[in-house]
């Protein structure tokens, strides 16, 4: 029997989505790129000319219609006008801004009534598949540090709010400490991470969190620390950061991980 190819549509093609598309048209069993969507089409024209195959460029509606599973690799402003379309035609979206998902509980409704699939991949960070299945138990407490370059946290909401100047710094500072829910709305572009570890385990308003912006680190680093009644464990994932200094170069490669195992016959993980 003839496996069927799944459908792949990437909005928007900026830094992660341009590293999936590329790694799509390179070749990943079972999926084919079918459609991306781009603020300037004619960039992104000129860049979809190096792939072998010819994805169209597509509206989020266009592709919500023609694509079997989307991945939501944008803003987190433009996230409502990507999922909701897809969920609405049952489809499978894939969010890396999913942050902006804990103000919108009624889009995990929507996929609910659907049959649509919110899939947040592990991205930035490491194991979610530890702390899930930590939380079939009782998990006591989940708390997160993340240490970043100056530049991959200036301009943040909260920093800007506070009047908080870290430019000149010459030793880490402690800019935050708060939950999940409140680092997703003060630094909507850098710790996404932490609301995947909260949607994991104990959720957004009982994960701790601690940012610090450190002059002598080059890349993110990220150190997450569980109790639970199964196990107790820490671990450390230190980020090479992409062009973009806010993303890491493992988050595009964990997106394309997650739709090789899609399609795998063997699938390895929670």
């Amino acid at each position: 029997m003839q496996k069927q190819v799944v459908k792949v549509g990437i909005a928007v093609l900026g830094t992660v989505g341009k590293k999936v598309a590329a790694a799509i048209d390179q070749g990943v069993s079972g999926v084919r790129l079918a459609g991306v969507a781009a603020r300037d089409k004619d960039a992104a024209t000129e860049w979809l000319g190096q792939l072998s195959s010819k994805p169209g460029i597509l509206s989020f509606e266009e592709m919500a219609q023609e694509c079997d599973v989307i991945v939501e690799c944008a803003p987190s402003a433009l996230l409502p006008d990507i999922v909701e379309p897809a969920l609405r035609a049952g489809k499978t979206v894939v969010v890396l801004s999913c942050g902006a998902l804990l103000a919108r509980p009624d889009l995990v409704e929507l996929a609910r009534e659907t049959g649509g699939r919110i899939h947040v991949p592990t991205g930035a960070l490491l194991g979610l598949d530890a702390v899930a299945a930590a939380a079939e138990g009782k998990i006591s407490s989940v708390r997160m540090i993340t240490r970043k370059p100056v530049k991959g946290l200036v301009g943040a909401p909260f920093l800007e709010e506070n009047r908080i100047d870290i430019s000149a710094i010459q030793a880490p500072m402690q800019v935050f400490s708060g939950t999940a829910r409140e680092a997703a709305v003060g630094f909507p572009a850098n710790l996404n991470v932490a609301v995947a570890l909260s949607l994991a385990g104990i959720g957004p308003d009982a994960t701790q969190l601690e940012i610090w912006a450190d002059p002598a680190l080059t890349r993110n680093t990220h150190t997450i620390v569980v109790d639970s009644d199964s196990a107790r464990f820490e671990m450390t994932i230190e980020n090479i950061p992409t062009e973009n200094p806010k993303t890491g170069r493992i988050t595009a490669q964990s997106v394309v991980a997650a739709l090789r195992k899609m399609g795998a016959p063997l699938q390895v993980g929670t």
